[in-house]
């Protein structure tokens, strides 16, 4: 119940009863509402200062997950660059080197990406975070370009390789006829005295002397350019070219088991061991040439002799003697 109200009236030397007026109820009311509003108010922004909203819970919860994943994916990059690094560094200084190959330009390794902003769109859309997705983009893209570049590497190596392989292969690398006890090299490379003539002249070749029909090998991998026979000179004789600027000649034959344009490969047989020709006794007249120089085989007998074996072939083939044909 409304408690009521009295004044004293002094003209009146009496209490009056206080009437309230409606306007002044009102305002009163919206004091009230307006003190109300502004308290709480008040008690809400205090309330938010220190405590968060579910909704401001679940954001902050959101955030902070996804600057998780974010750092976990920006580790994750810059542990692929340095694998990735580790990998340029042996493809430069291990295979390019064996496989005599210069080293990648590291310009062209590092190169970026040119043309226009590629990350316009996620500058335009003002993310808070927009800075660090711009700078993640970035480096995955020039992660990409170097995996890019480096199989590209890998490709030309390879190529490099098989080269390299075949190369190999065409190098004449072993002694053309079986020759373990080194008892068969006869006259070495260089000037002897002619079996005919009886003067010395430059012999381009090494004879292997051995009985008609020891078996003759090819001493790389290559193709039988040519089988001639004829009744002077190098009588029946066989060239092989190798490729790479080699090839071998094989003189003074018995017969041919091969024919030309085969393919052969290193230790095949192809003939054998002959008379013919002018040829002073059964044996085989070898020669190396590269490019169009004919050069001293004694050099290529690396695969399948020793050090100390190597160095006595060499003795031998250094004795000045008579060759046994041209």
């Amino acid at each position: 119940m409304a408690r009521i109200k009295y004044y004293y009236d002094t003209e009146t030397c009496k209490y009056e009863r206080v009437k309230v007026k409606k306007q002044d109820i009102i305002l009163n009311l919206l004091g009230l509402g307006a003190l109300v509003l502004a308290t709480a108010g008040g008690l809400l922004m205090l309330f938010n200062s220190y405590f968060e909203s579910p909704k401001e819970l679940v954001l902050k919860n959101e955030v902070a997950e996804m600057e998780f994943y974010y750092q976990n994916l920006n580790d994750k990059v810059e542990e692929l660059d340095q694998v990735l690094t580790a990998l340029e560094k042996r493809d430069d200084e291990v295979y390019r080197i064996v496989l005599g190959s210069e080293p990648i330009d590291q310009s062209i390794r590092n190169a970026g990406i040119g043309g226009v902003d590629r990350y316009i769109d996620i500058k335009n859309k003002n993310l808070v975070h927009g800075k660090d997705i711009v700078e993640l983009s970035e480096d995955i893209d020039k992660l990409r370009r170097k995996v890019y570049i480096q199989s590209k590497s890998y490709d030309e190596l390879k190529e490099l390789a098989d080269n390299k392989a075949k190369m190999i292969a065409a190098i004449p690398a072993i002694q053309p006829i079986s020759n373990k006890k080194l008892i068969r090299l006869a006259s070495g490379f260089g000037y002897r005295t002619h079996p005919v003539y009886k003067v010395k002249k430059l012999h381009t070749g090494i004879d292997f002397s051995a009985p008609i029909g020891t078996p003759i090998y090819a001493t790389a991998d290559g193709v039988v350019s040519s089988t001639q026979i004829s009744f002077g000179g190098y009588g029946k004789h066989i060239e092989i070219d190798h490729g790479f600027g080699y090839k071998t000649h094989y003189a003074h034959m018995h017969e041919f088991v091969v024919e030309e344009g085969q393919k052969v490969k290193r230790g095949q047989m192809i003939g054998y061991v002959g008379n013919t020709g002018v040829s002073t006794a059964p044996h085989l007249h070898y020669e190396v040439i590269k490019g169009d120089k004919k050069i001293n085989p004694i050099h290529y007998f690396f695969n399948d002799l020793n050090a100390s074996e190597y160095e006595k072939i060499i003795e031998l083939a250094s004795i000045e003697n008579q060759s046994l044909g041209m």
